[in-house]
């Protein structure tokens, strides 16, 4: 009869610490998990923003198109993970590449917090309006540009 008193002052504690820790582990694990696959879908989204940024820059940056106008509208998912989010940009001059400029790009889930940021070279005929800010949810959402006469390509959200 001894045996059983000591395994169950030994077995009660750990069948305890079982209730409480598992739910415990397995809900850290998941939102874990679950935060991990928001920043890797928030990185593909914010790569693709850079590269759309990127390919409207090498497509008008041509002296057979003329000076004027286009809006980009926004292809872009309006939520990710259920949260919608927010862009903004900032272009630096890049002594690494010798030639043109930076463009950096942050990504951030309203709410949530998540926040990554991508890079993508651009010539030296580019400016960026740091004021202007990508809101997801937004009707309006889409990139702006505007190609002055003498090549200048200004940038926005």
């Amino acid at each position: 009869m001894g045996n059983v008193a000591v395994e169950a002052v030994i077995l009660a504690p750990l069948l305890v610490v079982q209730i409480i820790l598992f739910p415990f582990v397995a809900n850290t694990m998941a939102s874990n998990w679950a935060n991990a696959t928001r920043d890797v879908t928030l990185k593909e989204l914010a790569s693709q923003m850079a590269n759309t940024i990127q390919q409207l820059y090498l497509s008008l940056n041509r002296p057979e198109v003329s000076a004027g106008n286009i809006t980009q509208a926004s292809t872009f998912p309006k939520e990710i993970s259920g949260h919608p989010y927010d862009a903004i940009g900032l272009l630096k001059g890049s002594s690494q590449l010798g030639f043109g400029k930076v463009f950096f790009l942050n990504v951030t889930l309203q709410k949530l917090g998540n926040t990554v940021m991508v890079q993508t070279p651009l010539g030296p005929n580019v400016l960026w309006n740091e004021k202007s800010f990508f809101e997801s949810s937004s009707p309006n959402a889409s990139i702006r540009v505007q190609k002055f006469v003498n090549g200048t390509l200004l940038f926005s959200f």
